[in-house]
């Protein structure tokens, strides 16, 4: 299970926070990290669920792991009324920093954060992330005027949004890291058939439930 200082900081609202209940205990079992859950209206519904492993890797054959895992809990679930295709895929190397080790680890790299509750009245952030102390995520920023302290300390329980940006520095990094994914690692899309290297998207949900009907 994550460490309870490690739960996520950066959570989601309305279908996707249904969703996110019904998942991260599965992923957690699994031994890898729920990042973000997301709903869109690609292809009708796509219901995307980021994951990795504590070190910030995710293969092709841990997103397959995964997706076997979640579709009978999502199908018994059922916490999308209408149906959807899953999809399953890493952060990316542009990835959503969701908690206080994510800061840790991509501490040095360029960020860009949006608070929930603004600081001084502000609430966009964009600087180098230089770690994380007292509760706050430190945040060096270019803009700031002479005789000012350039690090912003922005509380961790007040983030909205926070991710990567995308620099050749952090390109150079992930795949050092092993953390960039490649054409074939970056998602697997659900379907009811072997898995292969372009899947074919199966929709889920309540087309089952008219099937049965």
């Amino acid at each position: 299970m994550v460490q309870e200082r490690d739960k996520r900081l950066i959570t989601e609202n309305g279908v996707a926070a249904r969703v996110a209940a019904i998942v991260e205990p599965v992923i957690e079992d699994l031994g890898f990290n729920l990042v973000r859950v997301k709903v869109t209206a690609t292809n009708g519904c796509t219901v995307q669920i980021m994951a990795e492993r504590p070190d910030g890797t995710m293969s092709v054959s841990d997103c397959e792991t995964v997706s076997r895992a979640l579709s009978p809990v999502l199908d018994l679930e059922d916490p999308v009324s209408q149906a959807y295709y899953l999809e399953i895929s890493s952060p990316g190397i542009d990835r959503p920093l969701v908690r206080a080790s994510d800061f840790e680890r991509w501490s040095g790299y360029d960020a860009k954060i949006e608070m929930a509750v603004p600081l001084a009245g502000r609430k966009r952030f964009r600087g180098f992330i230089r770690g994380v102390e007292n509760g706050a995520a430190l945040i060096e920023l270019p803009d700031v005027k002479e005789g000012e302290d350039p690090i912003a300390r922005l509380p961790l329980t007040d983030l909205g949004e926070a991710r990567l940006v995308l620099t050749d520095e952090l390109i150079r990094e992930s795949l050092r890291r092993g953390t960039a994914p490649t054409a074939d690692d970056e998602t697997e899309e659900d379907t009811d058939d072997e898995i292969d290297a372009e899947p074919a998207p199966q929709p889920r949900g309540p087309k089952n439930k008219s099937e049965k009907e």
